[in-house]
C-alpha cells in the first residue's frame, strides 16, 4: 500500500499540477468548437487529457479527464458549458488512464529510420484502420446529408475562428501521419494509431449505454447523424448508438493520439522529460520496444 501510495505520489509534481488545468481548458475549447462549429464524427475534447497521462502518469490522466467534464457542465457559464459532458466523465476518466498506461510502455516513442519490411508491415495495418473508420464509418451513413459546419446562423464568431483553426489542424494531422510514417518512416506512428483504435473501442463500449440511456443518444454532436442513420437502418437505439461509438470513437482517439505524438515531437526533449513519466515518453528510460 505504502509503495502504491508513493508511486500515485511521484506522479504529481509542481510541473503535473501547472499543466492539469491548462489541459482541462485546452479540451474543453476544443471540444466546445467541434460540438458548436463543426458536424464531423469526433469530439476533439481530450487532447490535454491524453497528453497529461502519457507525460506525468496514469493518475493525472484520469483525473484530469474526471475534472473537465464535471468543470465542463456544472462550474462554466455560456457559451462554453455543456450539458451532456458530465454523465461522460467516467469515459474521459478511462481515456486519461489508458494513455498513461500506454505512455508507461512507451507507445508514443518516436522510431525513426525503420527498415522497410517492419515499416510496411505497419503501415498495412494503419491503412486498414483508416480506410475502415473513414470509409465504412463516413461514405455510407452520411451520404448527401454531411456538412462540415454546422447551423452558423447564431453561432459564437469565437466558434467560427475557432473552427477554422480546428479543422485545418485535423488536415495537418492526417498529412503529418503519412509524411512521418513512410518519409521518416517512424514506426511510431503505428503504435500511437493501434493505441488510439484500442481506447477507441474501450470507450464506445463505457459510452453508449450512458449515451443511449441518459440522452436518447442524442448528445448535440456531429455523431447524432451516426445515430439517426443507423436506426433509420433497421438498429433499435442501443444498438445504433453502439454501432456510431465503434465508427465515430476510434477515429476521434486516433487523431488526437496522433495530434499529442507531434506536440511531443515538437516539444524539446529535455522539456518532456522533465514531467514524471516523460521519459519513458519519448524513450530516454530504456527501450520499451
Amino acid at each position: 500500500m505504502e509503495r502504491s501510495l508513493a508511486w500515485i505520489r511521484g506522479q504529481f509534481d509542481t510541473r503535473t499540477i501547472v499543466l492539469m488545468p491548462i489541459a482541462m481548458a485546452i479540451n474543453i475549447v476544443l471540444g466546445q468548437t467541434v460540438a458548436a462549429a463543426l458536424k464531423i464524427p469526433v469530439y476533439f475534447d481530450s487532447i490535454g487529457t491524453i497528453f497529461v497521462g502519457v507525460v506525468a502518469g496514469p493518475v493525472p490522466g484520469l483525473l484530469t479527464g474526471l475534472l473537465t467534464n464535471l468543470i465542463w457542465t456544472y462550474v462554466l457559464p455560456a457559451p462554453f458549458r455543456s450539458d451532456f459532458a458530465a454523465p461522460f466523465a467516467i469515459v474521459a476518466a478511462e481515456i486519461g488512464l489508458m494513455a498513461g498506461v500506454f505512455g508507461w510502455f512507451g507507445w508514443f516513442r518516436s522510431r525513426p529510420n525503420t527498415p522497410w519490411p517492419r515499416l510496411l508491415a505497419g503501415g498495412g495495418i494503419v491503412a486498414l484502420i483508416v480506410v475502415v473508420v473513414f470509409f465504412y464509418g463516413f461514405i455510407p451513413f452520411y451520404g448527401g446529408t454531411f456538412t462540415f459546419w454546422g447551423d452558423t446562423t447564431d453561432l459564437n464568431p469565437i466558434f467560427t475562428v475557432l473552427g477554422w483553426a480546428v479543422a485545418i489542424l485535423l488536415v495537418i494531422a492526417v498529412i503529418a501521419l503519412f509524411v512521418l510514417l513512410f518519409v521518416r518512416r517512424d514506426l511510431g506512428v503505428v503504435y500511437v494509431v493501434v493505441a488510439g483504435a484500442i481506447v477507441g473501442v474501450i470507450s464506445a463500449l463505457i459510452s453508449a449505454p450512458i449515451s443511449a440511456i441518459v440522452f436518447g443518444g442524442v448528445t448535440g454532436s456531429g455523431t447524432d447523424l451516426l445515430v439517426a442513420a443507423f436506426q433509420q437502418a433497421g438498429s433499435d437505439l442501443q444498438t445504433a448508438v453502439l454501432q456510431q461509438g465503434l465508427l465515430s470513437d476510434p477515429i476521434d482517439k486516433t487523431l488526437t493520439f496522433f495530434v499529442v505524438f507531434l506536440l511531443l515531437q515538437a516539444l524539446p526533449r529535455r522539456v518532456v522529460a522533465r514531467f514524471p513519466q516523460g521519459e519513458r515518453a519519448i524513450g530516454l528510460a530504456g527501450d520499451p520496444g
